[in-house]
């Protein structure tokens, strides 16, 4: 079929205008759908709930600075010893004092603990969508205002932060807040489990990982946290202040305070970032990883068995423990010594591995009941280091040690500890050297010892096998301790 000339134009016109309608059709959406999201973000700034965002706000929208990550400190100074030679057993000098261990008949059984459901806001004019987590047992539920669905991380700079804060602050984001804030008390977090709450959360709302650093910085901010933002590149990242430090973890210096990124824990480094120094008004917490009571989880109860030989003879320890518990703190990073020492042992599995030590300890004199749970730990575990086992440094609880079926040096110095401070209520002190780990025991023996604020303490080496107390690994002997932990437990 032929066109001719005027069809063709008449043709051309036709299309021509259709496109020309569609051109200008496109551009209206989208010059609507900018317009829309600049009359929101223009809201935004004016609707803050709390008068602080607004100065805050203003702050952030000025110069920021280029900052260089610090190295992360390692644990140790050199590596671990790959091998361990067990000794000669020899049976220990009968000294000291009967003891006496005294434990509960029954096992303490935890009540278990209540799904958490907190009651939505009060004012109804306000939509929200609750969010479900199964946080380490737990069945929580929180309302959340479906606002924060809105936050956009646009533009990809300090522009698109200051958009995400300010609409983040004209939210009803108080409700969420109290209600961490109440499930903080309910299930007895400590911050590293406030921590992990709010990073469940930010996962459970946004998919973009930008968006969950950007919310989850936000909320730590109004939880009164000292918690800065930056950008590496086009990314965010968030920065948590601690006084302690987080090893093998890259930090930055502001004001002399370290701030870490926990998120790249394990990682070498972190580049160079631009952020701010001043702090969210009244936001001063740091970051505290110590475990002065553990969280009232949902108990998930597992059996374990341990077995060890003393002089030809097998003994059987038996326990259940928590696994709840045992994933929580799988997901610490490195803290420093004291925090391990000085953490809780679930009072139900002390009991029962008190119960299955006492027949042998119980009226012994003191040197040979301590001398037994030493051989216990030195024997009861292999002995592995934490880059073969875990391919990164681990410190473990004590609860974590007697989970594991292999461990190093510090774990057992950790259990060790626990053990004999909780048994027989003496002091004691972990005893670390460049590339080691030991305890030493304040008690009236002969041995290798240290001095510790004046007082001597003999060394009783959890790692070494069939040592008795007072007996060094040959290769520390000569050696200066670097630091002491004192536990307080």
């Amino acid at each position: 079929m032929q066109i001719n000339k005027d069809g063709e134009l008449n043709l051309f016109k036709r299309y021509g205008l259709f496109s020309l309608t569609l051109l200008l059709l496109t551009s209206s959406l989208s010059a609507q759908s900018f317009e829309d999201f600049k009359r929101v973000q223009e809201n935004s700034f004016s609707e803050y709930r709390d008068a602080r965002d607004k100065e805050f706000s203003n702050y952030l929208k000025a110069q920021w600075e280029e900052f260089t990550s610090k190295k992360p400190a390692p644990l140790y100074e050199k590596p671990k010893p790959k091998h361990i030679t067990p000794t000669v057993q020899k049976k220990i000098e009968k000294i000291g004092p009967p003891t006496r261990v005294v434990v509960p008949k029954e096992i303490k059984t935890a009540s278990k603990t209540k799904v958490i459901v907190i009651s939505k806001p009060k004012e109804k004019n306000i939509k929200v969508k609750d969010v479900n987590l199964l946080y380490f047992g737990q069945d929580i539920g929180l309302n959340i205002d479906d606002k924060f669905k809105e936050m956009k991380f646009f533009p990809q700079n300090q522009s698109g932060i200051v958009n995400a804060f300010s609409l983040l602050a004209t939210s009803d984001y108080e409700d969420t807040v109290q209600e961490i804030k109440k499930i903080q008390k309910k299930l007895n977090l400590n911050d590293w489990g406030v921590y992990l709450l709010v990073n469940m959360l930010s996962k459970s709302l946004f998919e973009n990982p930008d968006k969950q650093k950007l919310f989850s910085w936000f909320i730590f901010n109004k939880l009164g946290y000292a918690t800065k933002i930056g950008l590496a590149g086009k990314h965010v990242v968030v920065m948590f202040y601690s006084q302690r430090m987080i090893y093998n973890t890259p930090y930055y210096t502001f004001n002399n305070k370290r701030f870490f990124l926990i998120s790249r824990y394990a990682k070498s480094s972190a580049g160079r970032i631009y952020t701010y120094k001043q702090n969210y008004p009244q936001a001063t917490k740091p970051l505290d990883l110590s475990i002065k009571s553990l969280p009232h989880f949902k108990k998930d109860l597992r059996s374990k068995s341990l077995k060890f030989k003393e002089f030809g003879k097998t003994y059987t320890i038996n326990f259940k423990y928590d696994k709840n518990l045992i994933d929580f703190m799988a997901t610490y990073p490195q803290a420093d010594y004291d925090t391990y020492f000085n953490a809780p042992m679930d009072s139900a599995l002390y009991d029962q591995i008190a119960r299955d030590l006492k027949p042998y300890i119980d009226g012994k004199k003191a040197s040979v009941a301590i001398n037994f749970v030493l051989h216990f730990v030195q024997k009861a575990f292999k002995y592995e280091r934490d880059d073969t086992q875990f391919g990164r440094e681990k410190v473990m609880f004590a609860n974590e040690t007697l989970y594991y079926d292999k461990s190093d040096c510090e774990d057992r110095t950790i259990l060790f500890a626990y053990l004999v401070k909780k048994l027989f209520n003496i002091s004691v002190v972990g005893v670390q050297y460049s590339d080691h780990m030991s305890t030493a025991l304040y008690i009236p023996m002969r041995g290798d010892s240290v001095k510790v604020e004046r007082r001597r303490f003999v060394i009783a080496d959890p790692t070494y096998v069939n040592a008795n107390i007072g007996t060094s690994m040959p290769r520390y002997k000569s050696k200066i301790p670097e630091k002491y932990i004192m536990v307080r437990q």
